[in-house]
């Protein structure tokens, strides 16, 4: 074979072998019958206002009288209660430079929210609310490898009735589901850390960015930043492998209509979509 033709068979053997191993790390698990009921529009962090704080029982009770879907955040207590909350420290919400994980439930459920007399509540007051009437999208809050918080929602979820999938930014907390709860759908959120300027590794940023850790968890469906639609692997996913679509956060009733338009299922806050 001559020398130039050896170079060339060589080099499309290489490219080929390293799309081959780009697929295998960015591929989701299209599981279309599980994923279903799940296919709908969500009320971030409950129907929050003004007057009604954001992951609030009364948020949540809004959401499932105006028949909403719900999305909430979840992450634990210093004594393992599963608390529903987003931010890591209380600042923004209730006004104490303090770390959620730092302190005990008992003090947490204490702390108002906002200017409101709402609480921040437990998953199991929230359980006991929904109680089944609307689907729950429930997002794992965790910045590391500890995979504590699964093993105490999992916990609670086993004895719900209701429809619940989970999804998480950090791919390890869905592997734990992936592995424990096999039947649980599951779904991976994702944005553009480095366009986002988001501290940590940028090594791992840009990996997270990229999808290239997915492989960890196989998710049902993409939960991905409306700002950046276009990167190769999310698209790849939907279109190629047939990942659900959900999008978030979705901030107006024409980006709304506009998203279902094009099947994706809008998590949603700031206005009430009229449909």
């Amino acid at each position: 074979m001559p020398p130039v033709i050896l170079v060339l068979v060589i080099f499309f053997a290489t490219v080929c072998g390293f799309f081959l191993i780009w697929l295998a790390l960015i591929a989701p698990r299209a599981r279309r019958r599980a994923v279903k009921p799940f296919l709908r529009p969500y009320a971030h962090r409950g129907l929050w206002s003004d007057t009604v704080p954001e992951n609030s029982l009364a948020a949540f009770e809004l959401a499932v009288k105006a028949g909403f879907a719900i999305e909430l955040d979840v992450q634990l207590s210093s004594d393992g209660e599963v608390m529903v909350f987003h931010d890591y420290t209380l600042t923004r919400m209730c006004g104490k430079d303090v770390k959620l994980s730092a302190l005990r439930a008992a003090e947490l459920t204490a702390c108002t929210l906002g200017n409101s007399e709402e609480r921040i509540p437990t998953l199991a007051q929230v359980l006991a609310l929904v109680d089944g009437k609307v689907p729950l999208l429930i997002e794992l809050k965790g910045e590391s490898g500890n995979t504590a918080l699964c093993p105490a929602v999992a916990a609670l979820l086993d004895d719900y009735k209701g429809e619940w999938c989970v999804e998480s930014f950090n791919p390890l907390l869905l592997r734990w589901f992936k592995r424990n709860r096999r039947s649980a759908v599951r779904g991976l959120l994702s944005t553009d850390l480095i366009k986002e300027k988001k501290s940590g590794s940028r090594v791992l940023n840009f990996a997270l960015s990229a999808l290239w850790l997915t492989f960890l968890c196989r998710p049902a469906f993409h939960a991905w930043d409306q700002h950046y639609p276009r990167r190769l692997a999310l698209r790849c996913g939907i279109k190629c492998f047939g990942a659900a679509s959900l999008v978030y956060t979705v901030k107006n009733q024409a980006d709304y209509d506009r998203q279902l338009s094009a099947g994706n299922y809008p998590i949603f806050d700031g206005f009430v979509p009229r449909s």
